[in-house]
């Protein structure tokens, strides 16, 4: 029995598991009631757009929930199909929040721009480091155990780097929308609950990704003494 996995990971993969119902939930929930104002995802997105003086993103479809997203590198910010064009307090909620993204990126965002470096990486870190890490492990090599452990650890820090992007994103949002009276205070209230949630799963991955990184660490101790 891997005690580690047991102390360090499963509790993390629960949590993960329970963020990912509540965001559903959350989302379900609030995608069947609409803003007073009958603003559709699209159109939050646009105006919020506009307001912060950025003209050169584009808005898209993309097929599929809770599949939106903001692309540093096309300059595209693609909303799914739930959130487009649906005149809902979690369809302005979730535009708002990837608009804030793509305003991240037009300012220089320190975190977002971090995380853009660590990319290629954290995907090569994620990919093969553990598995370096556990070959070398059987073997007792020494060198090929290090070299695993510091591209997983590449890959925890982006995982962390995340975290501030994604809370600062919804910040963002939630100010603006406030500032801006898209939506009444009450609404605001639903969409800082759906934020919230999607944060949750952030943090979960976060810790899973740490829980395995430590996991490893200490399942390389062992092996060497």
């Amino acid at each position: 029995m891997d005690i580690y996995y047991l102390i360090f990971v499963v509790p993390a993969l629960l949590l993960s598991v329970w963020a990912q119902f509540k965001v559903k939930s959350t989302f379900s929930k609030y995608s069947k009631q609409t803003n007073a104002r009958g603003i559709t995802g699209a159109q939050a997105a646009a105006y919020l757009l506009k307001a912060n003086n950025i003209s050169d993103v584009k808005l898209g479809r993309v097929s599929g929930d809770l599949t939106d997203h903001y692309s540093p590198n096309e300059k595209v910010l693609r909303l799914s199909d739930s959130v487009y064009g649906q005149p809902t307090i979690a369809a302005v909620g979730v535009a708002a929040h990837e608009t804030g993204h793509a305003i991240q990126h037009a300012t220089n965002y320190g975190p977002l721009v971090l995380r853009s470096m660590l990319v290629p990486v954290a995907n090569i870190g994620s990919a093969a480091g553990p598995w370096l890490a556990i070959a070398g492990i059987i073997l007792s090599w020494g060198i090929l155990v290090s070299i695993g452990l510091l591209l997983f650890a590449a890959s925890v820090l982006f995982y962390i780097v995340t975290l501030p992007v994604e809370f600062n994103a919804s910040n963002r949002a939630i100010k603006i929308l406030a500032g801006t009276g898209t939506l009444s205070e009450e609404e605001l209230k639903g969409v800082k609950k759906v934020l919230s949630a999607a944060a949750l799963t952030y943090v979960a991955s976060a810790l899973v990704a740490m829980g395995n990184f430590i996991r490893m660490l200490l399942m390389s101790k062992n092996s060497r003494r």
